[in-house]
Parts: structure tokens; C-alpha cells; sequence
């Protein structure tokens, strides 16, 4: 259910990007959701802090879900999904900010490649 006009415009982007526009939203999700959960780690508000990182876990899967195994990179790319996910729940469990700092690493990293790759390939507009 869409609660407010930005909710609704959210929704709209989401339904209307492209797929290498769609792709950049997740990484953005995930990596706003593992900075949230880093800063409930920091302020020992521990259900902020799990929420946002089951949120990321949840983008996280999602970016598994959409991989394309005709591709050779998928089969890195999931392992490097599961390693995340498997860093995320440590940080959660544990409630330790060090293992949720490297996946928001790997993911800004990644993010940044996908921009790159969608520039170099003109297919996602302005990223």
C-alpha cells in the first residue's frame, strides 16, 4: 500500500527504470540499509540495527536472484552475494559494525562498476 506521494513516486521509478537503473536502486537500497545498520550498531540501538541489516540482506538476495548464469561473472558474482549475506548476519549476530563495513565496501564498489558499465554501454540513461 502507497502511504505518501513520495512512496508513490518511488514506486513509479522502480516500475519504469531500466534494467541497469534498476540494478544501481538496489546497490543504492543496500548500501543506505547497511549504513543505517552500522550506525544502530554504533548507537547500540540494536533493532534499528537489525531491521536495516535484514533489509539489506533482503536487496542482497534479491541481486542473486536477478543474476543472469549465461554469463560467466554471475558464478563470481553470487559467490561474492553469499560471502555479503554470510558477513551481514555476523554483523547482526554479533553486533559488530567491522563485518558490515566490508560489505558496504564491496558494495559501493560494485555499484560503482555497474555505473561504469552502464555508461560504457549507453543503456541506462542517467545513472
Amino acid at each position: 500500500m502507497i502511504y505518501s506521494p513520495y512512496q508513490k513516486y518511488q514506486q513509479t521509478q522502480a516500475q519504469t527504470a531500466s534494467k541497469p537503473k534498476l540494478l544501481i536502486m538496489l546497490y543504492d537500497g543496500a548500501i543506505r540499509f547497511v549504513k543505517a545498520g552500522i550506525d544502530g550498531i554504533s548507537e547500540k540501538n540494536y533493532e534499528a540495527a537489525n531491521n536495516n541489516l535484514c533489509k539489506a540482506q533482503a536487496i542482497v538476495h534479491e541481486l542473486v536472484s536477478s543474476l543472469n548464469f549465461d554469463y560467466a561473472i554471475a558464478d563470481e558474482l553470487v559467490r561474492l552475494y553469499e560471502y555479503m549475506l554470510r558477513r551481514l548476519i555476523e554483523a547482526n549476530v554479533k553486533k559488530d559494525a567491522a563485518p558490515a563495513e566490508e560489505v558496504l565496501e564491496h558494495l559501493s564498489d560494485l555499484r560503482e562498476a555497474w555505473v561504469e558499465a552502464s555508461k560504457i554501454s549507453g543503456m541506462a540513461g542517467n545513472a
